[in-house]
């Protein structure tokens, strides 16, 4: 008697995200969406709950897409930087010149990933923010320790310090990009069904 309501709303939830699916893959919408309303009407249920799935899905997609082209700017930023550390080691360009272009674009990487992970938390992508969690904490600890700028008379000493912890920085965003990636096709292929 107790678990008559439980498998009326488990069915109810079912039939939704079945008819959901199903809008997608039918290949005789109208019929469908009439079996749909007289469903609803039957169970009293109304369509505006459920409405229609393709806006959802289609916002993730541009969740996604937004992410992506977010993460390969910040992967540009990181390689830029890294370049000019290599240029400094081969000695085409001279300290001051690369702790000067370095230090421009240190800020505006250090702004973007805080950006990107607000955004994932006011959509919903719980897990990707949480993910961009401790690049963001290593970024404010050196940011208040004051590491987070290149000087101009260590640059040689640091050198070997400052392009590895560009390239963990890099390994890391590189794993944000591929996840991002991942979820976009899943999001497209979803909307697809």
């Amino acid at each position: 008697m107790i678990l008559l309501p439980l498998k009326l709303v488990v069915w109810r939830r079912w039939n939704r995200m079945h008819a959901c699916k199903t809008m997608h893959a039918s290949r005789v919408g109208l019929v469908f969406k009439q079996h749909r309303e007289s469903l609803a009407k039957e169970e009293g249920l109304s369509l505006t709950h459920h409405g229609d799935c393709s806006k959802r899905s289609m916002g993730d997609l541009f969740v996604w897409l937004i992410s992506f082209f977010s993460l390969v700017a910040l992967l540009i930023v990181l390689v830029y930087q890294l370049m000019c550390l290599a240029d400094l080691e081969f000695d085409y360009i001279n300290p001051y010149d690369s702790a000067s272009r370095i230090n421009k674009v240190v800020m505006p990487e250090f702004v973007a990933i805080g950006v990107l992970c607000v955004f994932y938390l006011l959509t919903g992508h719980w897990g990707m923010s949480m993910l961009c969690g401790p690049y963001i904490y290593y970024n404010v600890r050196l940011y208040l320790r004051r590491q987070y700028l290149v000087d101009v008379t260590e640059i040689f000493n640091m050198l070997n310090w400052e392009k590895k912890r560009r390239l963990f920085k890099l390994a890391y965003l590189v794993f944000l990009l591929f996840l991002s990636i991942f979820w976009m096709i899943y999001s497209a292929l979803e909307d697809d069904e």
